[in-house]
């Protein structure tokens, strides 16, 4: 046989594996995709418009007034903060001298009650 004969027979053959793997590509099902999709689809383009662009002057006033208002938020939790520890300081009155000697006086004995036992 001569050599470009054997060439043509196996593009031929190549043509008719390429038919068939494309045939078995088109039966089998998809395996549903899972997970988030690609950011190819994702984006959606509108065709015949371009994208708004902000001038550098309008997103220094929306940073300014951003700014201000995370100041604000700042300034507002602050002395919440700091309610409740005067509070906790203010929960119990300190005790009389007078009150503290009977107390004082309560304690000994029950302790030297024990000490009896």
């Amino acid at each position: 046989m001569d050599i470009e004969s054997i060439v043509a027979q196996l593009r031929q053959e190549l043509e008719r594996i390429e038919y068939a793997i494309a045939a078995l590509v088109e039966l089998g099902p998809a395996a549903p995709r899972r997970g988030r999709p690609p950011k190819k689809s994702q984006v959606v383009q509108v065709t015949g418009q371009k994208r708004r662009t902000m001038s550098a002057s309008a997103r220094a006033k929306i940073a300014a007034a951003q700014r201000a208002r995370w100041a604000k938020q700042k300034s507002a939790s602050a002395p919440k903060k700091a309610a409740p520890a005067q509070k906790k300081a203010a929960g119990r009155k300190p005790m009389s001298p007078a009150m503290r000697k009977k107390l004082s006086a309560m304690m000994k004995a029950r302790w030297a009650a024990r000490k009896r036992r």
